[in-house]
């Protein structure tokens, strides 16, 4: 499948796109190497991610997808919530170069966005705040609807949370991450469906590497 996408995508003979379960993409990842040594412009689709797929079974989750495609250098990660964002997220991907990976979550989910948001790689939004949050909350695809529903709740005990949806995992919106993160008094949580190795949790630590005063806490899949 990928090596057939990187031979149609040749020359730029036309703009190509493969998908498939993001778990079987770790047997093609020696094709994606290879790929960003020929400078291929492939468009990966990787659906049915993380433990939420639940019935599918463990087999099926795809939980080291990020991590995989983050260490490609030049490729562009893109982690759409919800309907108007895959449907952006896939816009830009067809019109960037490079590899680039969109992770797609299996459960029918509410829409969140307008259909006339914009979205910019590496620009995040803040679907959540308020003047007096105390900690940033940075989760995608499912994890973003458990975050905002945390919020509510914490929201009715006093206790107030921002809740930030990254859209693009790489490149992550750095400034974002660390201008909230300093707004909310240097308390970070990332929530992912993703081993807690090489996904959301450590591009968000990467980027608040250098500012002092700062904690993160990740919630993962912590084991198999």
């Amino acid at each position: 499948l990928i090596g057939v996408g990187i031979g149609v995508a040749c020359r730029d003979r036309t703009i190509a796109f493969a998908s498939t379960f993001a778990c079987f993409l770790s047997r093609a990842f020696d094709n994606l190497r290879m790929g960003v040594i020929s400078q291929t412009n492939l468009n990966v689709m990787g659906s049915h991610c993380g433990v939420s797929i639940g019935e599918d079974g463990p087999s099926q989750m795809a939980l080291e997808d990020l991590a995989m495609f983050q260490s490609l250098p030049g490729c562009t990660v893109f982690y759409p919530t919800d309907a108007v964002a895959m449907e952006r997220a896939t816009e830009l991907a067809a019109n960037t170069r490079g590899i680039t990976f969109i992770r797609a979550s299996r459960p029918a989910l509410p829409v969140i966005y307008k259909n006339e948001e914009q979205f910019q790689i590496g620009k995040a939004k803040i679907v959540k705040q308020s003047a007096n949050d105390q900690v940033l909350v940075i989760g995608a695809g499912v994890t973003l609807y458990e975050a905002v529903k945390a919020a509510e709740q914490l929201a009715a005990t006093g206790v107030n949370i921002r809740v930030m949806d990254p859209f693009t995992i790489k490149p992550l919106d750095w400034a974002a991450v660390q201008n909230h993160s300093a707004a909310c008094g240097g308390r970070v949580v990332t929530v992912e469906d993703h081993y807690p190795e090489g996904g959301l949790g450590d591009a968000v630590l990467a980027s608040l590497a250098t500012v002092r005063n700062t904690v993160v806490k990740k919630l993962a899949v912590n084991a198999v």
